[in-house]
């Protein structure tokens, strides 16, 4: 039986629909993504580093990594700095006792002494301890203002991947999946008033997707235009 990922104390957990066959991949990031997924099974990289613009799916990997080490009966933490970066960087001591680490919005932390150095040593006793570590962030490695130099070196160890963001067509392909894995069928015209309506960022819009969900499974409707204004208050 597979051991559920590591979570911390705080009570970061995993998505369930945030793994590699819900991620929507576009011609731009097909290759980069089927890369990924093979990297992470096969533990051939110790060292990942995704950057893209918010939207871009970045979280979703990180979470898709961390199920796949879940489903490979390893033990796996995702740590959104977004959230736990205000707390003191202790969550790092002992990581090296996990298979996978995947930390995401380093910007966030990036410029803060102790964490810079907290991330420098985690990322050296992950090394030496041959367990994997993915880091994503909204920049390029170089692109960041790191003042710890020796964590500036680290961050351009490894593979990178620029993940490219969607255009429209794109954006409606991806949210027609989302819906397609809910048992859900969105008609084009329904998916183009979300976009046109509905937040830019792509996470957001999939959101709005689970809500019309439930909303559409407890009426029993179908989603239309009029049905999409009243559940989501449009």
């Amino acid at each position: 039986m597979s051991r559920m990922p590591a979570q911390l104390p705080l009570g970061v957990g995993l998505r369930d629909d945030a793994t590699f066959n819900n991620y929507y991949a576009s011609a731009a990031n097909a290759s980069l993504v089927e890369h990924l997924a093979q990297q992470f099974q096969s533990n051939s990289e110790p060292f990942v580093y995704l950057w893209g613009a918010p939207g871009s799916g970045r979280s979703h990997l990180l979470q898709a990594a961390c199920h796949a080490a879940s489903d490979a009966d390893k033990r796996a933490l995702y740590l959104p700095l977004a959230d736990l970066g205000h707390f003191p960087p202790l969550m790092l001591e002992d990581i090296e006792r996990l298979d996978l680490v995947a930390i995401d919005d380093l910007e966030y932390v990036v410029g803060r002494k102790r964490w810079e150095e907290a991330l420098f040593h985690a990322f050296n006793r992950l090394r030496d301890a041959g367990k994997q570590l993915v880091i994503a962030s909204s920049a390029a490695p170089r692109q960041l203002d790191v003042a710890l130099p020796d964590l500036a070196s680290r961050l351009t160890w490894g593979v990178t991947f620029h993940l490219h963001p969607l255009n429209d067509e794109e954006r409606l392909a991806a949210l027609r999946l989302r819906a397609n894995v809910r048992g859900m069928q969105l008609p084009d015209d329904v998916g183009r008033y979300i976009l046109h309506r509905g937040p830019r960022e792509l996470g957001e819009l999939c959101r709005a997707i689970e809500t019309l969900d439930q909303a559409s499974l407890s009426a029993k409707r179908k989603l239309t235009i009029p049905f999409v204004k009243s559940a989501l208050n449009w």
